[in-house]
């Protein structure tokens, strides 16, 4: 079975959301993912802050990277996000995922946005664990 981080660079390989968006991955591990990216110019709003979709969009491929990450192919089913605070152009943001719970069928994972060390969003997933299996 490949590790960790063998599935989440085949993942990433194909995933060019997240090769636009400029995510990079800092770590993976079993039922974990580490990544940040830059917010750019183009990811504002008329507000001139970023769009929420750009950190939901971090959290959900942490999420991906992490549920894969046993080995077994997971896709979501159900996602939420809050926002607790506002970005801007330059700011540098990680997304933090931790696995809460696993079964058979199912895995719940959080996941913290951050920025300068201070949460900028909180994110909840629910995956379905398919049949299916990384090779």
């Amino acid at each position: 079975m490949p590790s960790p981080s063998e599935i989440t660079n085949a993942m990433m390989q194909h995933d060019y959301f997240s090769q636009w968006l400029g995510i990079e991955v800092v770590s993976s591990g079993e039922g974990s993912a580490v990544l940040k990216m830059k917010i750019r110019h183009e990811m504002l709003n008329g507000f001139g802050i970023a769009h929420g979709g750009i950190t939901y969009s971090l959290a959900d491929s942490a999420l991906a990277f992490a549920s894969n990450s046993h080995g077994q192919k997971s896709v979501s089913v159900e996602t939420s996000i809050s926002h607790t605070q506002s970005l801007r152009e330059g700011d540098e943001i990680v997304a933090i995922a931790r696995e809460e719970h696993r079964s058979n069928k199912i895995a719940v994972y959080s996941v913290q946005v951050l920025c300068h060390d201070k949460v900028v969003a909180l994110f909840k997933g629910t995956v379905y664990r398919t049949s299916g299996h990384w090779e």
